[in-house]
C-alpha cells in the first residue's frame, strides 16, 4: 500500500509522459457524468485551455458527477485482481455455513487479496484529494490496514504466534521477495539499476535502527537461561515499554518526512507544480474504503478461526501460515505498485514503496498490536523465536547492503528472491512444538 514516503515522490513526478495534449484544442471534449459536452458549450473552457496551451494538465473528475456504474468501472478496472471479488461473498457465505476448514481458508485468503488491492487504491485516492500533510496521515494510517485488522483479528483471538510470524513475514517479503522482483524486472534490460542513493540511505538507516530496537524483547528472551513466569512477564513488560518509544519513533519520522526533511523524499525529476490525476473524488473514495475494511474484517474473522482446521489438514505450521501467506495478503498492493514502477524506470518509487511500507510493519503496525493485546488483556509481546530474529535482522542487513550504494542489478535480484524461497521452505517444514515454551 502506499506509504507517506510514496505519497510525497508521487506528488511531485509529471504526469507528462502519460498525457498529451491535442494540437487542436476545439477538438477537446469535455466530460460531465455520462454527458460529453463540445468545447463550444463552454466558452470560459475554451479561454482557459487555450491560455494554457503547452502546458500538461491533470483531470480532476467531479465526486458529484461520477455514477455509481463509473465508479465501479474505475474500481473493476484498477487491478487485475479485481476479477477475485466473487470470492468475497463465496469466503463469507463459507464461514457462516460452517464449511470445510480447509476450504474456507482458501477462499477467504483469495477473497482478502482483492480487498487488499482496494483498500491501497481507495487510500490513495483519498490521500490526493486531501492535501499533502492530511494525506500522509491519511497512508499511514491505513497504509498496512490489511495486517493490523488481521492482526487484531489474531490478537483476539490468542494466535500470537500468527501474529509475530506475521510482522516478520511482511518485513522479509518487502526487504527479500518483493525488492528481489523489483532489481530483476528493472534490471534484465539494461546493466545496471540506478536510484537516488541518498533517500535509499536514510531509509535504510532508519530500517536498520527500527528492527534493532524491534528485535531488543527477543534477544532478551534469548539469552536468559530461565524460562519462568517472572521471565516471561519481564519480557512481556519490555515489549509493551519498547512499542510506546516505537511509536513515538514514528510520529518523529512522520514529522521529520513530511514536514521539517519533506524536500528529501521529492523526486527531482518532476515539477512540483503539477497534480496528480484523481480518478475518485473524496466521497467515493471513502465509500470504497470503508467497504472495503468492512469485508476485510469479517474475512479476516474466518479466515483467523479456519486455521487450525487447514493446519491439521494440510500439515502446515502455524509459523508458515504467519510468516509466508499472511503477507502474501497484506503486501499485494505494494508488490503490485513496486513492480509497475520498477519495469517503467522507476526504482525510486519503487524502492520507496518497499522500504516506507516495512518501516511502516516495524515502527508502527507492530508496536500497535502490542498496545491492542495490552488493551484486550492478551499478552501480545515482541517476543519472536531465535530462528525468526535472525532471519529478520539478516534481510534487513541485507536489503540495507544492497541499496545504499544507489547501485543493483538483476542477478543479485535473483539472489533476493532465491533467499526468500529457501527461507519460506525452511518455515514448511519448521515444526509448531519449537515455539512452544517450557
Amino acid at each position: 500500500m502506499e506509504t507517506p514516503t510514496t505519497r510525497l515522490r508521487k506528488s511531485a513526478k509529471t504526469e507528462h509522459d502519460n498525457m498529451s495534449i491535442p494540437q487542436n484544442q476545439e477538438d477537446l471534449p469535455l466530460v460531465d457524468g455520462n454527458k460529453t459536452l463540445s468545447v463550444t458549450d463552454t466558452p470560459a473552457s475554451q479561454t482557459s485551455r487555450s491560455s494554457d496551451r503547452g502546458m500538461p494538465t491533470t483531470t480532476r473528475p467531479l465526486d458529484m458527477g461520477k455514477s455509481g456504474l463509473a465508479t465501479l468501472k474505475i474500481i473493476l478496472g484498477e487491478s487485475y485482481t479485481s476479477y477475485l471479488l466473487p470470492f468475497v461473498f463465496l469466503g463469507i457465505i463459507a464461514g457462516k455455513q460452517h464449511w470445510d476448514d480447509s476450504l474456507v481458508f482458501l477462499l477467504n485468503f483469495l477473497a482478502i487479496l482483492p480487498l487488499a488491492s482496494l483498500l491501497s487504491f481507495a487510500t490513495e485516492e483519498l490521500a490526493k484529494s486531501v492535501g499533502q500533510l492530511l494525506g500522509g496521515l491519511i497512508n499511514a494510517t491505513f497504509g498496512n490496514a490489511v495486517e493490523m485488522i488481521v492482526g487484531i483479528t489474531a490478537v483476539g483471538r490468542g494466535e500470537m504466534n500468527i501474529v509475530q510470524s506475521s510482522m516478520v513475514g511482511s518485513i522479509l517479503s518487502g526487504s527479500l521477495l518483493i525488492l528481489g522482483c523489483c532489481l530483476a524486472a528493472g534490471g534484465l534490460s539494461k546493466d545496471t539499476v540506478a536510484f537516488n542513493v541518498d533517500v535509499s540511505g536514510i531509509l535504510s538507516s532508519l530500517m536498520v535502527v527500527a528492527s534493532a530496537s524491534l528485535i531488543i524483547p527477543s534477544i532478551l528472551d534469548a539469552t536468559t537461561h530461565s524460562k519462568s513466569d517472572a521471565v516471561h512477564d519481564s519480557v512481556l513488560s519490555l515489549s509493551r515499554a519498547t512499542s510506546v518509544v516505537l511509536l513515538i519513533f514514528y510520529l518523529v519520522y512522520l514529522f521529520f518526512q513530511l514536514k521539517t526533511h519533506a524536500n528529501l523524499f521529492v523526486d527531482d525529476s518532476g515539477t512540483e507544480e503539477e497534480e496528480e490525476e484523481i480518478k475518485l473524488g473524496p466521497w467515493s473514495a471513502s465509500a470504497v474504503l470503508i467497504t472495503a475494511t468492512l469485508g476485510v474484517t469479517a474475512c479476516s474473522d474466518y479466515l483467523v478461526d479456519s486455521v487450525d482446521g487447514f493446519v491439521e489438514v494440510w500439515g502446515v505450521s502455524r509459523a508458515f501460515i504467519g510468516l509466508i501467506v499472511v503477507p502474501v495478503i497484506g503486501n499485494a498492493g505494494e508488490f503490485n505498485t513496486a513492480i509497475t514502477a520498477a519495469m517503467k524506470d522507476g526504482m525510486d518509487l519503487a524502492i520507496g514503496v518497499i522500504v516506507g511500507s516495512t518501516l511502516q510493519i516495524a515502527l508502527f503496525v507492530s508496536p500497535f498490536l502490542v498496545i491492542c493485546g495490552w488493551i484486550i488483556g492478551q499478552p501480545m509481546s515482541l517476543r519472536y523465536s531465535t530462528f525468526e530474529t535472525v532471519v529478520f535482522f539478516l534481510s534487513v542487513i541485507v536489503m540495507d547492503c544492497l541499496i545504499r550504494g544507489g547501485r543493483s542489478n538483476y542477478y543479485e535480484g535473483f539472489l533476493l528472491i532465491g533467499t526468500y524461497l529457501i527461507i519460506a521452505i525452511a518455515f514448511y517444514i519448521h515444526p509448531d512444538s519449537v515455539e512452544t515454551k517450557p
